[in-house]
């Protein structure tokens, strides 16, 4: 009869030592499952940051696309438009003529414009009197 008291003491100690770890695995389960849910929730962030960038890109992409192909329209115009003038110009010798011809003094003196580094120097330029002619002067 001892021995079976001593055999069941030592089962009732190993229950107790097993609901003790289990208790300890529990926490360490739950702590487990907390850091899961961090690194979860850290992936779909960067899922979600990732698949934004993703979508910008394609967008730029297209945005560069469209300039490109209107920047090529722009350049076949620009073609088309100085062929158009250089055939006038070689097809007509009075359009030839005014278009070799000097610009007067007055809109020589219009296109002129000093150099200006800031508002400033712009400011001062104008403050001195060196304002535009008029066409009548």
């Amino acid at each position: 009869m001892r021995i079976a008291i001593g055999l069941l003491i030592i089962a009732l100690l190993a229950l107790a030592g097993t609901g003790w770890y289990s208790h300890l695995l529990a926490g360490d389960l739950q702590s487990a499952n907390q850091i899961i849910g961090t690194l979860s929730a850290g992936i779909e962030s960067r899922d979600a940051a990732i698949s934004r960038l993703q979508s910008e890109s394609a967008e730029r992409e297209k945005s560069e696309l469209a300039l490109r192909v209107s920047l090529g329209e722009a350049g076949a115009a620009a073609r088309a438009r100085e062929v158009k003038i250089q055939r006038l110009i070689s097809e007509n010798e009075t359009f030839r003529n005014w278009v070799t011809t000097a610009l007067p003094g007055v809109v020589v003196r219009l296109q002129q414009r000093p150099a200006f580094a800031s508002a400033n120097d712009y400011l001062r330029w104008v403050s001195e009197g060196n304002k535009l002619s008029f066409s009548g002067q």
